[in-house]
């Protein structure tokens, strides 16, 4: 065992459990997970993955903080109005966790980017909050063979599945981006805080089990919730023969940046 004495003591929760012991807090503490988006899910993501010891944090977001993100992004407090999400959330992960690289990216995420990026980890969480990124980072998640874990919330729902070579891919369940008017976005229809947090603290537990190599991960599953009723439920879901990239004659053949549809909630 390589651990030190404190990080025994930090991480004693862990190293007594049967499914994780010293082997696999040292798997932790030498995974290296991106999030993509240091918003609602992005946050609570971080920060359990940061306390769990995750050697390696990547966080890769363009944004400021916004006073209308503090009902929900939890890893951004009221000093850190108008600081670059990426620049806050690096500081709150190395106060909770000096064992903790934090590498930051102050950009949006895009086509040209992407694959340059995401090769460094080991898996990747989609916080994101927009259809064109989603898709985005399945299809360099295919092309990479990297796994990660998507997830979306809105109003009091949520839903997750994760991805990993040789599963279904986002697009075997939602071919493409939704057209305009289908469906809003946070912004629009609203999203009750807590909502993030439960959507979050599952896709940090994803990555965990990921990194240790114990468990079911959420694949060829899709997992929605619906807060107001609290009930919850897991929809099996196969890898689809004809899928447009992971398929066995796939139509995708590099990676785009599609257009992000508009909802008017007014119509």
């Amino acid at each position: 065992m390589n651990l030190s004495e404190e990080q025994i003591e930090r991480y004693s929760r862990h190293i007594i459990l049967a499914d994780v012991g010293p082997e696999g807090q040292e798997a932790i503490l030498h995974g290296k997970v991106l999030i993509v988006g240091a918003g609602g899910l992005g946050s609570p993501a971080a920060l359990y993955l940061a306390a769990a010891g995750v050697g390696t944090i990547g966080l890769i977001d363009n944004d400021e903080v916004d006073l209308t993100n503090l009902q929900r992004q939890i890893i951004h407090a009221t000093p850190d109005l108008n600081k670059p999400k990426v620049l806050s959330a690096k500081e709150k992960i190395e106060k909770l966790n000096p064992d903790v690289e934090t590498v930051i990216y102050r950009e949006r995420i895009t086509s040209e980017n992407i694959m340059g990026i995401i090769q460094e980890y080991d898996f990747l969480i989609d916080g994101t909050d927009n259809f064109p990124t989603k898709f985005l980072i399945n299809d360099a998640c295919v092309f990479a063979q990297k796994s990660f874990s998507h997830g979306g919330v809105l109003r009091f729902k949520g839903q997750t599945m994760t991805y990993t070579p040789g599963n279904a891919c986002y697009r075997c369940v939602f071919r493409s981006p939704p057209p305009k008017d289908a469906v809003p976005s946070c912004s629009q229809a609203g999203i009750l805080g807590s909502i993030a947090g439960i959507l979050g603290t599952i896709q940090a537990t994803e990555a965990l089990k990921y990194l240790i190599g114990k468990g079911h991960l959420l694949t060829n599953r899709v997992l929605t919730f619906d807060a107001m009723q609290m009930e919850f439920r897991t929809v099996n879901i196969e890898r689809d023969h004809r899928c447009p990239i992971c398929g066995d004659n796939p139509t995708i053949k590099e990676l785009s940046d599609e257009e992000q549809p508009v909802c008017d909630l007014k119509q």
